[in-house]
């Protein structure tokens, strides 16, 4: 019988570490942290924390704003490389991820924010990443950034599409550190075909 969930030989570094405790749109800003302590309602002290969160505009097609549903988004995840290709693009030296909000920076995994949903991503401790989905540019991280890059802020959404990271829950408890490696387990399926019968 089949896995249902595949370990694959990539693995990625964490390189950075945060943690956003205000919820001011305005100053995204990330609190750099060495680690964390990981528990199903996410992170503490984070303002994306919880098991649940209200509906947003990202689910108006599912849920009346403001439902409470699961809380698939307490963690928000990118990869190194792909800050480095945002920077490129916006004419900048680089990206600080802290004035992304970001809570987890990975480096090794390449096309990071396409891994398949239902991905796990999981360190030494046990610690494991459930990831929702790609996680789309929206215009808070250039708002924060615009702090200290000026204008160049302005080119954030479009420099970023396809290269935003995803975001993920927490799957099971642990400790993850600057310097894990976390491995990558992937959905043992193939590709939805609604053709197929």
């Amino acid at each position: 019988m089949a896995q249902a969930l595949k370990p694959t030989d990539h693995y990625a570094e964490v390189v950075w570490l945060g943690v956003v405790t205000n919820d001011d749109r305005k100053e995204l800003l990330s609190e750099v942290l060495d680690e964390v302590q990981l528990g199903f309602e996410g992170m503490p002290r984070s303002v994306h924390g919880g098991l649940t969160r209200a509906s947003c505009s990202r689910v108006r097609q599912q849920y009346a704003r403001g439902t409470p549903i699961r809380n698939e988004r307490q963690l928000s995840i990118v990869s190194a490389e792909e800050l480095d290709a945002i920077a490129a693009k916006m004419g900048v030296d680089q990206i600080d991820p802290a004035r992304m909000g970001a809570s987890v920076v990975l480096r090794g995994l390449p096309d990071f924010s396409h891994v398949p949903p239902s991905s796990r991503l999981q360190a030494p401790s046990g610690a494991t990443l459930v990831v929702d989905m790609e996680n789309r540019p929206c215009q808070f991280p250039a708002l924060s950034m615009a702090k200290v890059i000026g204008d160049a802020s302005k080119r954030f959404k479009a420099a970023a599409e396809g290269r935003r990271g995803v975001t993920a829950w927490v799957a099971a408890e642990g400790v993850l550190r600057l310097g894990d490696r976390m491995r990558l387990h992937i959905p043992d399926q193939p590709a939805w075909q609604p053709g197929f019968l």
